[in-house]
């Protein structure tokens, strides 16, 4: 396993409040790239309810909606991320970045102590 192939998946919950994970995460980074909720979904193959579900929850659990929307019509709905979004996106993923780093010794030692396992299984 090379470091390329390294990943590190940290779910931050908070009591009874809710949580933020990896999924939660990349819903609403594609949801600021694609601009729709139903298209990040489905481009992570997830129900367009699944993803009207996920963004309602993230919506109630943070003081500010992280996500958005506008209604349809002539030239079709959107969705996009608050300014709370993209600040709660951005404090996510440095946190990872940084847990990272910080763990990056015991990582590489854990490394160490995995069995080499031949491509041809």
């Amino acid at each position: 396993m090379d470091k390329s192939t390294l990943r590190l998946r940290i779910r931050i919950t908070f009591g009874d409040h809710g949580m933020i994970g990896p999924g939660k995460a990349e819903l609403l980074d594609r949801i600021a790239r694609c601009g729709s909720i139903a298209a990040a979904g489905r481009e992570m193959g997830m129900s367009y309810r699944r993803a009207w579900e996920l963004v309602g929850t993230m919506n109630a659990m943070f003081r500010d909606p992280v996500v958005t929307r506008t209604r349809g019509g002539p030239g079709g709905g959107g969705a996009a991320l608050t300014e709370a979004g993209r600040e709660v996106l951005a404090l996510y993923r440095a946190f990872e970045r940084e847990a990272m780093i910080a763990g990056a010794e015991q990582i590489a030692e854990l490394q160490s102590r995995l069995r080499d396992i031949p491509d041809e299984k």
